[in-house]
Order: structure tokens, then sequence, then C-alpha cells
């Protein structure tokens, strides 16, 4: 399951209201945040398993963070956000046993 996605833009990208001042016209953050409940099939060591997670805001280049709630050295989650609103988030099977 993921709890929570953080998604970090360019300063150039934030909203007026988050750029500060004329004097900092680059300083400042958009920050999304979308969950989502993943109940991921079995997983043969090395597998991938892909879901698309709507992330309004989001734009693509936006960094993506996908923590994982259950702690577990077996599984690795990627994400990035390719296009607007939506972050694909990829689960990795990365040990050399099978999991589910």
């Amino acid at each position: 399951m993921i709890e929570a996605l953080l998604l970090d833009g360019l300063p150039e990208a934030a909203p007026a209201v988050l750029t500060g001042t004329p004097l900092l016209p680059r300083s400042g953050r958009r920050e999304f945040a979308a969950g989502v409940s993943w109940e991921l099939q079995d997983l043969a060591p090395g597998a991938t398993v892909l879901i698309d997670v709507a992330v309004d805001g989001a734009r693509a280049g936006d960094l993506a963070e996908a923590p994982q709630v259950s702690l577990t050295r077996f599984m690795a989650l990627d994400a990035a956000v390719l296009s607007s609103n939506t972050m694909p988030v990829t689960a990795r099977n990365i040990s050399v046993a099978r999991f589910d």
C-alpha cells in the first residue's frame, strides 16, 4: 500500500503565491499528495508491476517519491511524473525469492 506521494517541482513552475517576494522570485515549491491502496500480485524475482496514480497539478518532470507503508526489504517502489496529472509507480521484487 502506498500511503503518500510527495512531488517536488521546479521553483519557476510554482504558483506566484509560493514564490515569495520579487526579491526572491525563484524560491518556493509545489507539493502534492495522493494515496492509493494497492494489493500487489504474486511477483517472481526481478518482476515488476505498474500502477498509474492520479495527482492533480503534477507536471511532467516533477520529482516524485513513493514511500512504502509496510517496511519490506524485498520490494522497491519507483515513481516519476511523465505527463500532467499522472504518476506511474513501479513495484519491483528485488529479492531472489517469489514475493506474495
